[in-house]
């Protein structure tokens, strides 16, 4: 686990103690944000242009103007590409499996934000970076990334991602901020529906339209002086398996429920944009066996972790087998709703 330091905007709850995950069978790699800055001015400016051409010919879209200060621009985003090039051989270089880029504190004064790098890694599909010996990095392979170095939801993805794998599942998997839920205003479904969201760390894969249904916006100015790209779009419907580790008592925890993923009318959809950030991908969430006030009422992680499965049934055994791998590795599990036989319980 690759870690470009820790503690983003102070989060103590996002540092698993070296104690509790060693046993994990997880070394932590302390990467340095300075390394990952260093490393993106060394990208040549033909590497960075590749990268964006091919986002591009995905029919991925950039909303791009001319000012700096205000709107995204070109020279913004070939400064991401040069970070994710970068990021891909640091941490192919020190054999990381998963990394987490510190996000705000320090590098947005350097950069533009890390998030079109985020969601480009935690993608299979993406654009192709050579390592120093001239040798593609994880061909055909996401290299799963932790949004704010939540070293939880590092450890939550690089179990999703193995489990996944085996079951041959779609291994593309995300944190997103559990933000606020709400019924659906238009009245298409009576479903309690969740507002998952986070700032662009969200796989293409989850999309509708998978690159072609994704756009990127510059970052709210509030949060990032230097701009930078997101990676917008609309989650697809399907089944999911949502997951949250975190520490509580001197013991690792984790969480575990299944959820399904509904599509809105774009009218309610913008409003929930609208009411959070609208720049930002989102996830429409309606869970299984577990109330706003379950959820809520033991959420002591930072972000939850999703992921798809082909169909109910998957997921169900997704849930199960990562449930028992995670106890074997000695960390607690509660089933918080899941979903089998078709009844959630």
């Amino acid at each position: 686990m690759g870690v470009f330091d820790e503690g983003c905007m102070g989060m103590y709850n996002a540092i698993i103690p070296d104690e509790l995950l060693f046993p994990c069978g997880v070394y932590k790699e302390r990467l340095s944000q300075s390394s990952l800055y260093y490393g993106a001015t060394q990208v040549s400016d033909r590497e960075a242009r590749a990268v964006l051409k091919w986002l591009q010919d995905k029919g991925m879209k950039f909303r791009f103007g001319k000012d700096e200060e205000n709107e995204l621009t070109r020279d913004q985003v070939l400064w991401q590409c040069k970070t994710y090039v970068a990021a891909l051989r640091i941490a192919d270089e020190f054999g990381c499996e998963t990394i987490g880029i510190q996000y705000q504190q320090g590098l947005k004064d350097l950069l533009p934000a890390s998030d079109l790098v985020e969601g480009i890694l935690n993608n299979s599909d993406r654009p192709p970076v050579a390592n120093a010996e001239g040798k593609i990095i994880r061909p055909g392979e996401p290299l799963t990334h932790f949004n704010e170095v939540d070293e939880c939801a590092g450890l939550d993805g690089l179990l999703t991602q193995r489990v996944h794998k085996l079951l041959g599942q779609p291994v593309e998997n995300t944190l997103h901020d559990l933000r606020w839920g709400d019924y659906d205003q238009s009245g298409t479904t009576k479903d309690y529906v969740w507002v998952f969201l986070i700032s662009g760390s969200a796989p293409p894969a989850h999309h509708i339209g998978g690159y072609a249904g994704t756009d990127s916006l510059r970052q709210p100015k509030m949060y990032f002086r230097l701009g930078g790209g997101t990676v917008r779009g609309i989650a697809k419907p399907g089944e999911i398996v949502w997951s949250r580790v975190f520490v509580e008592g001197g013991k690792l925890k984790m969480d575990l429920g299944r959820a399904q993923v509904i599509s809105l009318p774009r009218e309610e959809t913008e409003r929930r944009w609208k009411e959070t950030t609208e720049q930002w991908p989102i996830m429409h969430a309606v869970t299984y066996g577990m109330t706003r006030d379950q959820l809520m009422g033991r959420h002591q992680a930072n972000h939850i972790q999703v992921v798809y499965a082909n169909s109910a049934k998957e997921a169900d055994l997704a849930v199960y087998t990562k449930a028992a791998l995670a106890a074997n590795l000695g960390l607690e599990v509660s089933l918080c709703g899941t979903k089998a036989n078709g009844k959630a319980f």
